[in-house]
């Protein structure tokens, strides 16, 4: 490996509310009011920006630096995979948010910024050169400075012998993120979303957690149950938000039912969603200017409810607490609609001094803060501001109980391409092993036989009801595998397909046919 401090740029441009400026870079580099100055510091090329009145929209970086002609590309993702993770060859219009590989022959090249940035990062790659995106807005506009210095990002790059990529992977995530918190033990269990979809009771969890508790009878490392949506006490026509105080006429009493989890030897986890919440005791104020059904975390007030909801559902006893929802809550948009505008333009968060990052890696921080020691998982979060602040993310949108060919292409996908960020980010989820009478059970069983055996959180959604002894059989081994700690499993012919089939496990290689005997069916969304 050959770290190295990438060169000064080549060429800078600043964009405002209102214009936008290219010019050969100089450093530091002055328009209107706005300074952008660039530091070697700690191995990597800190960029800071100043402003006094003007809004900054966007920061853009090119370096006019050869890449290899017949390099492939593989990128990151705004928030999560969507199925679209993969190696390709130069789209010079692709966005590659926050991080970049390019691999040719024996070598794999990486560029990226550091985990919590100042700003929302993304990068485009050519043969004739790269350039770094750094998008200043405090929501759709651009963040008002007033003389603050902003630390927009800190760029690393560096050069690897690796003609496969994988291990350029694992050492360049470490490079980026340096401070990592990880699940004590392995994370493995159950979740009851993948066959519930929310309609659930108390007596339903408790017969999954009797069958859980059974199948992990002798285990040392308890597994974990995660009760999904189902349980908060507004729940119906379409509504899956707060408040998050209390349970519904199905769940009574929740802190009895994590005493009642705990008795049986497994241990509690819940699913909450911050940002939407129809409390009418909550203030107008306090809400998004982009949407009013939502909170607005820039506001003091609101970090202050959601750690109250933190420290709610923690001091009840469920000690590994999924927030779910918030970068969709917070600019309106899934990952696979973010592009060049990852919102919609011409709104602000009310603290309109902070960047987007630095309001959404504030929320992160503060709900670690009050969790209370429980584990903090995040779902359909941005894992480059998360890292560092949550144990386990969900790094791919949902696998599904209910057609197959979302399981293939969401879940195989999320494993293959975000494996490596496994323990230097994060536990890495690639999401669940729906067991129901409506998927293909060879095909599940696959999966669940992949996941078991990836050294990645190993979940299972199946109802009590569905498990036989031939299925109890396979649970118990799988769960044995996956309580204790293994090597990351590794795909093998990743280059050449977004599912891949052939994986590495230590030192076994299998595998796996994920086709149904029907062919591919192309479902999407």
């Amino acid at each position: 490996m050959h770290e190295k401090v990438l060169a000064m740029p080549t060429g800078i441009t600043i964009e405002t509310d209102d214009a936008r400026e290219f010019r050969a870079f100089q450093n530091p580099t002055q328009w209107q009011d706005i300074a952008v100055e660039l530091r070697e510091t700690d191995g990597a090329l800190a960029v800071f920006v100043t402003a006094e009145k003007t809004p900054v929209r966007r920061v853009i970086l090119h370096w006019a630096e050869r890449l290899p002609e017949d390099g492939v590309v593989l990128g990151g993702a705004w928030e999560r995979g969507y199925g679209d993770l993969e190696w390709r060859h130069y789209v010079p219009e692709r966005i590659l948010p926050w991080y970049f590989f390019v691999q040719s022959g024996a070598q794999t090249q990486a560029f990226g910024v550091r985990v919590r940035p100042g700003a929302m990062c993304f990068w485009t790659a050519e043969a004739a050169g790269y350039s770094l995106y750094l998008d200043t807005r405090c929501g759709g506009m651009g963040v008002r400075l007033h003389g603050r210095t902003l630390r927009a990002a800190e760029i690393c790059a560096a050069r690897y012998e690796d003609a496969d990529g994988f291990d350029a992977q694992c050492a360049f995530y470490e490079v980026l993120c340096s401070d990592p918190i990880l699940p004590p033990e392995p994370v493995y269990g159950g979740n009851n979303w993948y066959h519930a979809y929310g309609n659930a009771t108390e007596a339903d969890v408790l017969r999954e957690v009797q069958a859980l508790s059974e199948l992990t009878e002798g285990l040392e490392n308890r597994p974990w149950f995660i009760i999904d949506d189902c349980w908060q006490v507004l729940r119906g026509n379409g509504y899956i938000g707060g408040p998050w105080r209390a349970g519904n006429k199905g769940f009574p009493d929740m802190p009895a039912l994590a005493e009642k989890i705990r008795a049986k030897g497994v241990r509690p986890g819940i699913w909450v969603r911050l940002l939407l919440n129809r409390d009418p005791a909550i203030p107008d104020s306090w809400r998004l200017q982009r949407d009013r059904e939502y909170l607005d975390p820039s506001i003091p007030a609101v970090l202050d409810y959601i750690a109250e909801d933190i420290r709610t559902v923690s001091g009840w006893g469920y000690k590994l607490i999924k927030h779910d929802f918030s970068t969709y809550d917070l600019l309106g948009r899934w990952g696979f609609q973010m592009d060049f505008e990852w919102t919609t333009p011409g709104w602000r968060f009310a603290d309109e001094t902070r960047t987007t990052a630095e309001i959404i890696t504030a929320l992160y921080r503060r709900i670690l803060e009050a969790a209370d020691g429980a584990l903090i998982m995040g779902c359909n979060c941005i894992g480059h501001l998360g890292a560092g602040l949550m144990h386990l993310n969900r790094t791919g949108d949902d696998v599904s109980g209910q057609a197959w060919p979302r399981t293939r292409r969401m879940g195989v996908n999320t494993l293959a391409f975000t494996a490596a960020q496994h323990g230097r980010f994060f536990a890495i989820d690639a999401d669940c092993v729906p067991l129901t009478a409506a998927v293909d059970e060879t095909l599940a069983l696959r999966w669940l036989e992949l996941v078991a055996k990836s050294g990645t959180p190993f979940l299972v959604s199946v109802p009590a009801s569905y498990l036989n002894e031939s299925l109890r059989g396979i649970l118990r081994k799988a769960y044995r595998r996956a309580s204790a700690a293994q090597p990351t499993a590794r795909p093998l012919d990743w280059h050449r397909t977004t599912c891949p089939s052939v994986w590495r496990f230590g030192h076994d290689t299998q595998r796996f046919d994920w086709t149904e005997p029907c062919g591919i069916r192309p479902e999407r969304f």
